[in-house]
């Protein structure tokens, strides 16, 4: 993996937490609006806005450097959508990222397993 494509996935994977804790509070605000006279939608809202269009942006990004078959930029980007799923997405990217390190490290010293 070169360093534009490691570089990529990292930003995705630093964005995906925030991102989902966003949607999560912005949820809890809008039954806090409905409840209570608390209203804190419209802060929340254009947080988890630019939130969510970093998200897209460096889903984007990362789906051009990396070459993901459809399915799989399909799955990062509904899990984008769904409250706790950028958890996962964090989750899965983080995984994705040592598995290629350890594939570049094994290439490096010879020795590449099938």
């Amino acid at each position: 993996m070169d360093i534009k494509t490691a570089t990529a996935l990292r930003r995705l994977r630093l964005v995906s937490a925030p991102e989902a804790i966003s949607f999560i509070v912005l949820l809890v605000c809008s039954v806090l609006k409905r409840t209570t006279s608390f209203n804190a939608v419209p802060v929340m809202g254009v947080v988890h806005a630019i939130l969510f269009l970093l998200y897209v942006v460096f889903w984007l990004d990362a789906w051009n450097k990396t070459k993901w078959s459809v399915e799989t930029a399909a799955l990062y980007f509904v899990l984008s959508v769904l409250p706790t799923g950028g958890f996962f997405a964090e989750r899965m990217l983080r995984r994705e990222a040592e598995a290629s390190v350890i594939a570049a490290r094994a290439r490096k010293e010879g020795t590449v397993s099938a």
